[in-house]
């Protein structure tokens, strides 16, 4: 279908879609009903961004197709949040305090722990379709029934039908818990748009700004999701946050932070795979040993800034706490368990039984196993192993391979 899509595409719309900045600034106003945007730094992303996309991307019809779509949707979103701010000023300021945030290497068990966090009654974490669709805010009387969680399922299942093994790899669900991805994204300085589209130069634009907007803008999603539906505490997660870990503290500075591990051999041609499958829905000339590449070195650098700002913010200490994958796969309501002690969150027989009925209904490999070799990406384990030497020995993390 897709192959077809991308053949017809530019004959029966040669005009559309339109990739102009402006054209998709106006149009995402239009659609919010709003020229209400918060803080304009955004706006300095988008030329850098289309410049990336037009010399880089290389993408397919039905690829601009997406890049189009994402773009109105984070952009839409943005308009939406700051208009609904404009009309209710008590969303301001209402306090965020002692966020969990699992902030793990990618394919370290940081999903599974972020779903059995949302089993418990007392924590607020955001769904797939409330971060994909929060206008207006979701509602607590009306917050399982809402109509957006089936337009969400609708949304979702088209990725599943253009990338089968996509759910193998990383299930998203309408009400399965949602990182915090594409909410950074809304901010224009998040990495979704270089895992989705093949711009480096983009992401190195990126990683030397201040991420201070980000987080506020974060800060400012979140209040929107809270105002008419919070619980005892937020439980938020993505392993993006080991790049801009300094800013996450700075605009939470009670943030409790989970650290998962895994051995770099096993996590880092498993992202690449990922990163394969999704590059491969925008364009039909993903290389995957570039993309091998340039995933290894962002994450090992990410993990070496995550440990630089531990290490400077040494008299947090007691808001972090470190959870090895082994620990995950033998008991991840356990390990669970621990972090619960650990920050003094109350811990009961019904929150372990919720945990467990949700961990008995979703097993590991529900969805298939996840088949890769490093070879496809043209990794090495030696290469690995001298690149991830610093934050296997900082960690002790097991070497399994």
């Amino acid at each position: 279908m897709m192959r077809v899509l991308n053949r017809v595409g530019p004959l029966l719309a040669p005009r559309w879609p339109s990739l102009d900045p402006d054209r998709i600034v106006r149009a995402s106003a239009r659609a919010a009903r709003s020229d209400e945007f918060g803080d304009p730094h955004f706006l300095e992303a988008l030329p850098v961004f289309f410049d990336a996309i037009a010399r880089e991307a290389d993408l397919s019809w039905l690829g601009r197709v997406m890049c189009r779509q994402s773009l109105l949707g984070f952009l839409q979103n943005r308009f939406c949040v700051y208009r609904h701010r404009a009309t209710h000023p008590e969303l301001v300021g209402v306090p965020i305090e002692r966020p969990i945030f699992i902030v793990g290497f990618p394919r370290t068990g940081t999903t599974i722990l972020h779903n059995l966090f949302a089993q418990d009654p007392a924590n607020r974490a955001p769904l797939a379709w409330e971060v994909q669709f929060p206008d207006p805010p979701p509602q607590s009387s009306t917050f399982d029934a809402d109509p957006r969680i089936d337009k969400a399922r609708t949304h979702f299942g088209h990725m599943d039908a253009m990338a089968p093994s996509l759910a193998s790899i990383h299930e998203i669900g309408a009400e399965l818990a949602q990182e915090c991805v594409p909410i950074l994204a809304q901010s224009m300085l998040g990495p979704q748009l270089n895992m989705i589209f093949n711009v480096p130069s983009y992401q190195a634009w990126v990683d030397r700004q201040s991420h201070a907007p980000a987080y506020r803008y974060h800060r400012h999603f979140l209040e929107h999701l809270q105002s008419e539906h919070m619980k005892d505490r937020w439980v938020l997660k993505s392993p993006v946050h080991l790049r801009t870990l300094d800013a996450l503290l700075t605009e939470y500075p009670d943030a409790r932070i989970i650290f998962t591990h895994r051995d770099p051999a096993k996590t880092v041609p498993s992202l690449a795979s990922l990163f394969y499958v999704i590059r491969g829905m925008a364009s039909d000339s993903v290389d995957p040993i570039a993309l091998g590449q340039q995933q290894m070195h962002w994450w090992a650098a990410s993990l070496d800034l995550a440990t630089t700002v531990r290490n400077k913010h040494s008299d947090k200490s007691d808001q972090f706490m470190d959870i090895q994958f082994e620990e995950v796969v033998a008991d991840p309501v356990a390990a669970l368990g621990r972090a619960y002690e650990r920050f003094r969150i109350p811990w009961s027989s019904e929150v372990e039984g919720r945990m467990r009925s949700f961990l008995a209904s979703n097993p590991r490999g529900k969805h298939g196993s996840h088949q890769y070799e490093l070879e496809d990406f043209g990794m090495t384990l030696g290469q690995i192993r001298e690149r991830f030497e610093g934050y296997c020995k900082a960690y002790d993390i097991p070497l399994v391979v």
